[in-house]
């Protein structure tokens, strides 16, 4: 049984016009815009400066700090900040917190020369990673938590609309102004630009989330059990908090879904695998294939913009009308084919039309993935623990393709390119099977989510 709420034409429409749902376009354009920074640009700007394949690889795991958000992630959840969450609430205030670590970083790269100093590049790159991955919990719980359930598609729409033209910005932005005149106004732009996050969290209002009686009733479990320990004083607080917010999320969902919790985890961790793994190299492999920085801001970034939202508005109207469950298969099986229209782009070298093609399958598929995946973990999660258990789906997203590209430079270098992209198309196979078991046995569209309805 499919249980997507039915919603009216009128209320389709209107929706994109609710405050919160327009500041999700600003929230987006404030999460994506970290991403190439200390990802795809920071390779092309190591590559263009000469640096080695096997380090610019090495240097990708600096973006294992959104595979790893989890660990801080309860934090978010329960933690206040010292006079900002007074002033701006629980999650606004981590996102303000986030956005000036990011500004700061950026800027630290930006009067940072990899060729003098590589070590505290990477060092400024890792800070700007931790506050990316920051931003992107207290943003994630902000979303899932600001709107109800029939209002969800909307708000990732708007989310992946930002999320784009931030991407655009630090892709083909970033490239031409490098183009134009260097990296250091390239990357010293991009700090200035984080502001367009600042103002909107700082304007937005703090959503009021409830607790279902069952999730309450899980929690009171866990104090009558502490009132009858030994431990007393601020040994027992610490121990609750400890429980409450490290605990609870992980058991709440394993409770939730049973056995079926495993399957899911193992879909989430393989789901993009294929496309993690092969993205760090995909700057480097065209400047090599013979590309210019103009080429690739114009056809990968610019025009694979309009592709990747294309995408994400087709699998909206997918979803709407089939459901979760059959575009999560059709995206499992089109993401690693994507990878081949890269190989057959690395056998006729470097034609035009070749990149064209291959950026339309790829950033489509891409498109497509985002939106349907969205949506299928924020029906995942409990709103009292939205940040927690959002976080753990999003970083086991992204943890196996993440650490895997580490070694993708040294992969590309003894395998060349066409061999390298072949390789990486059979990491997705896991997620097809994994995919289809999902309709067995923990139905994408069966599943309902505690809390805002």
């Amino acid at each position: 049984m499919n249980d997507t709420p039915v919603v009216p034409d009128r209320e389709s429409w209107k929706v994109y016009l609710k405050p919160r749902v327009l500041g999700m376009l600003f929230l987006g354009f404030s999460a994506g815009l970290p991403l190439l920074l200390v990802g795809g640009t920071f390779s092309a700007w190591l590559r263009d400066l000469g640096i080695e394949l096997a380090a610019i690889g090495f240097l990708s795991w600096v973006g294992m700090a959104h595979s790893i958000k989890v660990l801080w992630a309860p934090l978010i959840d329960r933690a206040p900040l010292p006079l900002l969450s007074r002033w701006l609430g629980r999650r606004r205030a981590w996102m303000l917190l986030a956005q000036l670590v990011i500004a700061g970083a950026l800027l630290g790269m930006a009067l940072t020369d990899p060729r003098e100093n590589l070590t505290l590049v990477a060092l400024w790159a890792v800070l700007a990673a931790f506050g990316s991955a920051t931003q992107d919990v207290a943003i994630d719980a902000y979303r899932v938590e600001a709107e109800a359930r029939h209002r969800q598609a909307a708000m990732a729409a708007t989310y992946v609309t930002g999320y784009r033209v931030a991407v655009l910005a630090a892709g083909a932005g970033a490239l031409h102004l490098a183009s134009i005149d260097s990296w250091t106004l390239a990357y010293g732009s991009m700090a200035m630009l984080m502001g367009v996050g600042l103002l909107t969290t700082l304007v937005i209002a703090e959503p009021v989330v409830s607790v279902t009686s069952s999730t309450l009733h899980f929690e009171h479990r866990v104090a009558d059990y502490l009132a009858q320990t030994r431990h007393g004083g601020w040994r027992r607080h610490l121990t609750a908090w400890f429980i409450g917010a490290m605990v609870c999320p992980f058991a709440e969902f394993f409770q939730r879904y049973g056995k079926a919790a495993l399957l899911i985890l193992a879909f989430i961790a393989t789901f993009r695998i294929s496309d993690i793994f092969m993205g760090v190299m995909a700057n480097p492999f065209y400047l090599d294939l013979g590309f210019s920085k103009a080429q690739i801001a114009n056809i990968a970034a610019a025009f694979g913009l309009g592709m990747t939202l294309l995408g994400a508005g087709l699998g909206g109207l997918l979803v709407a009308r089939f459901g979760i469950a059959p575009i999560l298969l059709l995206t499992a099986f089109m993401a690693p084919l994507t990878n081949l229209a890269f190989a057959w782009l690395a056998f006729i070298g470097p034609e035009t039309y070749g990149l064209v093609v291959a950026i339309i399958a790829d950033n489509i598929t891409g498109g497509l993935a985002i939106s349907v995946f969205i949506a299928y973990l924020s029906s995942l999660t409990n709103t009292a623990y939205t940040a927690t258990q959002y976080a753990l789906f999003s970083s086991l997203m992204t943890l196996p393709g993440q650490f895997a590209a580490g070694f993708t430079g040294v992969l590309a270098a003894n395998l060349g390119w066409t061999s390298f992209f072949m390789t990486t198309a059979l990491t997705g196979l896991p997620a097809i099977v994994l995919a289809a078991m999902l309709l067995k046995f923990a139905h994408p569209d069966q599943v309902r989510r505690p809390g805002i309805e």
